[in-house]
C-alpha cells in the first residue's frame, strides 16, 4: 500500500511519521517551503516567537513522540501558572482548584452557588449553542465570565454562535467527560490525576514538525503544492509541478477551502459544503515589555470594549525574555486583519498597557487569515460532507483543534491504514 498525504502541517507530518514507523509507504506534499502549517516559530531580536500555537500539553502521545524524535533535551516545561479574565477594569483569577474557586473574585457568591447545581442538569439539547448550554448547566455568571472568555477566546467565536455538537461536545469527549462536568472533574481531583504539563521547545513549537519532517525527509516534498487529484480505478493520481504520483490511499489535511478545491471533481457536493465553513481571521502581535507579570496570560470578557481577544505571557510561562503575545480579530472584529502593521501594533500595545498597566512595543505583526475554525453555525455543512472511498479527511475542522488532538487523530488514522495494509497482505498470502 502507498499513501499520499496532502498537507505538511503537524497533522500530515505526524500521520506520515506513524505510517513510516509502521512500515507503510507514504509521501507528504506541502505547498510551503517550510513544514508545520500554522505551527511557525522564528527568532526576532534574539527572542523566540511563535506565530501560531504558543504551547502544548505534554500528553502521553506527544511525550512518546518527543522521545522517539530525540527532542527531550530541547523541551522547556512550565508549571500551571495563574490565568486571568479581564472583566470590569480588572484582571481576575480563573480558578484552577477548589480553593481558588472559593476565593476568586471572577464570580459572585451567588454565581458560585448556582454552579454547584450543575450535576442536576441534563445533557446538551439538539441545536443548543455553547452559551445556552453553559448557562443552563452552570448559570449565567459562569457562562459569561468563566467559560465564555476562555472557550470563545480560544477560537475567536462568540459562544452564542457555536453549536455544542460541533465544538464543546468534542472537547468534553476528548477530556473523557460524560454526564456531569463537575462530577467528572471531582473524580479526577480525588484520584489525583493531573493535567499533562505545559511545554514548548527552546527554538519554539515548530521544532516538532521540523523533526517529524526530518525523520523521513526523503518522502516529504516541501514547496510542492498538489494541483489536482484524479481517480484511476481504485487508486489516486496527484498532480504537481514536478509530475504525477499515484497512490492507493489518500489523507487530506489541508484547510477546508483548499480541500474543497482538491475534491471539486471527485466529490462536488462535499466540496461545496466545505466552502461554507467559516474561519476566524486573527492578527498575532508580539510585544516586548519590561514587566514582572506572573501567569499564563489573560482572556478579555466579551462585553469589554477592547479589540484584543487575549494575551499569552510567554515571558512568565516559558521564560521567553520580555515576550507577550496578543491576539486581535476573530468573529468580533474580523476586519482588523486588514489594518496596517503599524495600526495593529498600536492597538495591541495600547490595550496591553490599559489592561496590565505596563508599556510595551511591538516585535512582530502576523496575520492568520484562517486563524481558527469558527465552529459556528456554518459547521452544519459538515453533515453534507462525505469523502470518496479511499480518501480520509484528517483535519481540525472535522475533528479537534490543538496539537494534542491533531497528534491523536494522526496516530489513529495511521493505525487504521496500517491495519488495512496488514489485512490486505494477509488476504494476498491466503489467495496465493
Amino acid at each position: 500500500m502507498s499513501v499520499g498525504i496532502v498537507g505538511g502541517g503537524i497533522t500530515g507530518l505526524a500521520t506520515h511519521y506513524y505510517l513510516r514507523e509502521s512500515g507503510v509507504e507514504s509521501v507528504v506534499f506541502e505547498a510551503d517551503d517550510e513544514p508545520g502549517g500554522v505551527v511557525r516559530s522564528a527568532e526576532v531580536e534574539g527572542r523566540v516567537l511563535d506565530f501560531g500555537p504558543q504551547r502544548t500539553r505534554l500528553t502521553p502521545s506527544i511525550r512518546r513522540l518527543v522521545e522517539s524524535l530525540g527532542l527531550d533535551d530541547e523541551l522547556r516545561e512550565a508549571s500551571d501558572p495563574p490565568l486571568y479574565v479581564y472583566r470590569d477594569e480588572k484582571l481576575r483569577l480563573v480558578p484552577q482548584s477548589p480553593r481558588e474557586a472559593v476565593t476568586t473574585d471572577l464570580l459572585s457568591w451567588r454565581g458560585k452557588a448556582r454552579a454547584l447545581l450543575e450535576p442536576l442538569t441534563g445533557p446538551a439539547r439538539e441545536g443548543e449553542s455553547v452559551e445556552a448550554f453553559l448557562t443552563r448547566k452552570f448559570g449565567s455568571e459562569v457562562a459569561r465570565y468563566y467559560f465564555g472568555p476562555l472557550y470563545g477566546g480560544i477560537y475567536g467565536s462568540h459562544p452564542g454562535e457555536m453549536p455544542v455538537e460541533h465544538s464543546l461536545a468534542k472537547a468534553l469527549d476528548g477530556a473523557g467527560i460524560e454526564g456531569s462536568v463537575l462530577t467528572s472533574v471531582a473524580r479526577k481531583v480525588v484520584s489525583g490525576r493531573e493535567a499533562p504539563p505545559i511545554v514548548s521547545f527552546d527554538a519554539g513549537l515548530q521544532r516538532l514538525p521540523e523533526a517529524l519532517a526530518e525523520a523521513h525527509r526523503e518522502s516529504v516534498r516541501l514547496g510542492t503544492p498538489v494541483r489536482g487529484i484524479r481517480r484511476e480505478g481504485d487508486r489516486f493520481t496527484l498532480e504537481t509541478a514536478d509530475g504525477e504520483t499515484t497512490v492507493d490511499e489518500l489523507v487530506v489535511t489541508t484547510p477546508a477551502d483548499v480541500t474543497a478545491d482538491l475534491l471539486g471533481d471527485l466529490a462536488p457536493e462535499s466540496a461545496a459544503a466545505l466552502r461554507e465553513l467559516n474561519y476566524n481571521p486573527q492578527a498575532v502581535v508580539h510585544l516586548r515589555a519590561e514587566t514582572d507579570l506572573t501567569g499564563a496570560g489573560y482572556q478579555v470578557q466579551y462585553d469589554e470594549e477592547f479589540r484584543t481577544l487575549g494575551a499569552t505571557w510567554n515571558a512568565s510561562l516559558l521564560d521567553r525574555d520580555g515576550v507577550y503575545t496578543c491576539y486581535l480579530g476573530g468573529s468580533r472584529n474580523p476586519e482588523l486583519v486588514e489594518r496596517s502593521d503599524d495600526e495593529l501594533a498600536s492597538v495591541a500595545a495600547e490595550e496591553f498597557e490599559a489592561i496590565t498597566g505596563h508599556g510595551a512595543r511591538a516585535l512582530s505583526v502576523r496575520r492568520l487569515r484562517r486563524g481558527m475554525p469558527a465552529y459556528d453555525r456554518s459547521w452544519a455543512a459538515l453533515d453534507r460532507v462525505s469523502a470518496p472511498e479511499g480518501i480520509r479527511l484528517c483535519t481540525n475542522y472535522t475533528s479537534r483543534a490543538g496539537i494534542p488532538g491533531r497528534i491523536r487523530e494522526a496516530k489513529a488514522t495511521a493505525e487504521t491504514l496500517a491495519r488495512k495494509e496488514s489485512e490486505r497482505e494477509t488476504a494476498s498470502t491466503v489467495t496465493a
